[in-house]
């Protein structure tokens, strides 16, 4: 008896020390953190220099890596934030839902060029004597490449809340926070994550543009990743070349199994399914943080801390206690004023259009229109090529856990590495194979939007329950018609975001992919970006605010004939909650 006593007890001593051991571990990297963050905002309080020299060292790379991290990893905090407010708005109210979708399709396919300039300058001008403006802005870039497709993906989420999940809320008078946490923010996690971890690639794909950005004879280059690629293309410095490539490689896989591989096996507990799938994705780092004690001690805090702010505790499942004012009215004042603030903007900003559109002539605006017909052939045919191979292979891919964990790694890095970064080679390849550059260039628009299609679509076929795919082995369905009664429709609401986020991947990658520097020498394909770009480093700025303006409308065009028709159909016909 004794023995049989001692053995639990040892157990849970050695236990204890192993859990010991990871809260150390966890201290010691929180540390870190906070080191970083100290000494990151301390290179934001530097002097400002008109110029930085990047050294082409392969000793150089890792710092310069890190300070690349860093900035995306502020932009998706400040995307992530965007995205639940923006997508919960769009969601819920049917009239600002009008102006808000339309407007968000617009944001994301409006170039980085189109915001770069203008935000730029601001910035530098807002702080004179210090490098926080043009970190500000580099980080304010990043952000554009990121948030939009999170936010498509939460708003396709909330609208397909099953109605007897929101009735239960509405039954238990829940308040919008115990509803937003309890309920919308679950029912979207699983997007969520595959779209942050698409988000992370949209931001590194214009990295070599919004750390080496140039604006007439204006040197605004940051240290960075991007910085140091860009560096080494102007100067044919292969060694260089592949030293990025390989420290980029090292930086994504490293953030894919410390931040999304356990971020993705989390995420499977907010799967709706009334049978359990045969295995869920796994990882390492998640389940030595389940070992820790100090890891449930601060969610428990947390937890407790954000039901203080949100009333939490206050609401029971079973209470009919009305709301507080303060809390139902505040949410209301915030969207107020913010929908003020964007209408002074949009004003402010109108006149000074206006006064620079003012001054093209009509055989500007011609050349406008020819060069937007081609861009829109070259967008249109990335897309569709990109949906060709990525509905299937996603479909494929995420029915299948054990599939996910091999090829998520590998999409994921395919995804997340900057294609401006070889699109010289790529451009190189083209030409050999005998393949005009205006075509050709369709091949480097699909390197940037393809990978929107597929990550949506992998989430998708994640998602689906497991107990249609059970049901279907009951009634013994076909392999055919499995995919078209069954996969195609449970993956065709998260498709349409895919698809749109994808278009508007596509024309923001025309500006890089029509206008391509190798060398010294200079492809231009007749397009729509090609004109934005080259109006970008000539400091034309009419040009470029027509530009700018003609793909917004252009993107307007799609999104009340095509985009929102498609959103529809999703709703209400293929959404497995209908």
């Amino acid at each position: 008896m004794a023995i049989t006593r001692m053995r639990p007890r040892a157990a849970d001593a050695v236990a204890a020390v192993r859990s010991y051991w990871i809260d150390v571990l966890l201290l010691v990297v929180l540390a870190a953190l906070f080191a970083g963050t100290l000494a990151l905002a301390r290179r934001w309080e530097a002097p400002y220099r008109a110029a930085t020299e990047i050294d082409l060292s392969p000793w150089a790379l890792p710092r310069y890596t890190l300070l690349s991290l860093a900035r995306g990893l502020v932009a998706y905090v400040l995307s992530f934030a965007f995205t639940l407010a923006y997508g919960t708005i769009a969601a819920y109210h049917r009239r600002a839902e009008r102006i808000m979708i339309p407007l968000l399709d617009i944001l994301q396919g409006i170039p980085v060029l189109g915001f770069l300039p203008g935000l730029v300058l601001g910035m530098v001008a807002l702080f004179p004597r210090s490098n926080a403006g043009l970190e500000l802005a580099c980080v304010l870039m990043i952000f554009t490449g990121q948030v939009w497709n999170m936010t498509f993906s939460f708003y396709g989420s909330l609208r397909a809340i099953p109605d007897e999940l929101r009735e239960v809320a509405a039954l238990h008078r829940f308040g919008w926070w115990k509803r937003f946490r309890t309920l919308e923010v679950p029912s979207s996690m699983i997007g969520l994550v595959w779209n942050s971890m698409m988000s992370m690639a949209g931001g590194w794909f214009f990295l070599t543009v919004t750390e080496a950005f140039t604006l007439g004879d204006r040197d605004f280059r940051l240290p960075g990743i991007g910085s140091y690629m860009s560096v080494a293309i102007d100067r044919g410095d292969t060694r260089a070349m592949g030293c990025a490539v390989v420290a980029m490689i090292v930086m994504i896989v490293a953030v894919d199994q410390v931040v999304w591989r356990p971020a993705l096996a989390w995420a499977q507990k907010f799967k709706v399914e009334e049978t359990s799938a045969g295995a869920a994705p796994r990882s390492w780092l998640l389940d030595l943080l389940r070992r820790s004690r100090l890891v449930p001690w601060l969610e428990l805090e947390l937890g407790r801390l954000l039901a203080a702010v949100g009333g939490g505790h206050a609401e029971s499942p079973k209470s009919f206690v009305r709301e507080p004012r303060v809390t139902r009215v505040l949410p209301w004042t915030a969207g107020l004023v913010a929908a003020l603030a964007l209408v002074a903007v949009v004003a402010w900003g109108s006149v000074h259009l206006v006064v620079l559109l003012g001054t093209l002539t009509a055989s500007d605006w011609a050349a406008l229109a020819a060069a937007l017909g081609l861009t829109f052939l070259r967008t249109a045919t990335a897309v569709a090529l990109g949906a060709l191979w990525a509905v299937p292979v996603g479909i494929w891919v995420g029915l299948s856990p054990a599939r996910t964990r091999i090829v998520q790694p590998l999409v994921q890095i395919a995804a997340a590495f900057p294609a401006p970064m070889i699109f010289p080679l790529v451009t190189l390849a083209v030409l050999s194979a005998g393949i005009p550059f205006g075509w050709g260039c369709v091949l480097l628009m699909l390197l940037g939007s393809q990978w929107y299609v597929l990550f949506n679509v992998l989430a998708g076929a994640t998602a689906t329950p497991q107990d249609l795919r059970e049901a279907a082995d009951v009634y013994g369905l076909g392999r055919i018609a499995r995919w078209r009664t069954l996969y195609l429709p449970a993956v065709f609401p998260q498709l349409v975001t895919g698809l749109v986020t994808a278009a508007g991947g596509a024309w923001n990658a025309s500006i890089v992919a029509e206008y391509v520097r190798y060398r010294g020498r200079t492809l231009v394909a007749p397009g729509l970006g090609a004109l934005i770009t080259q109006a970008s480093e000539t400091a034309n700025f009419p040009l470029l605010a027509a530009g700018v303006s003609t793909m917004a409308v252009a993107l307007v065009a799609l999104n009340r004939t095509v985009w929102r028709r498609l959103y529809h159909v999703a709703d209400e016909r293929y959404s497995l909650n209908r």
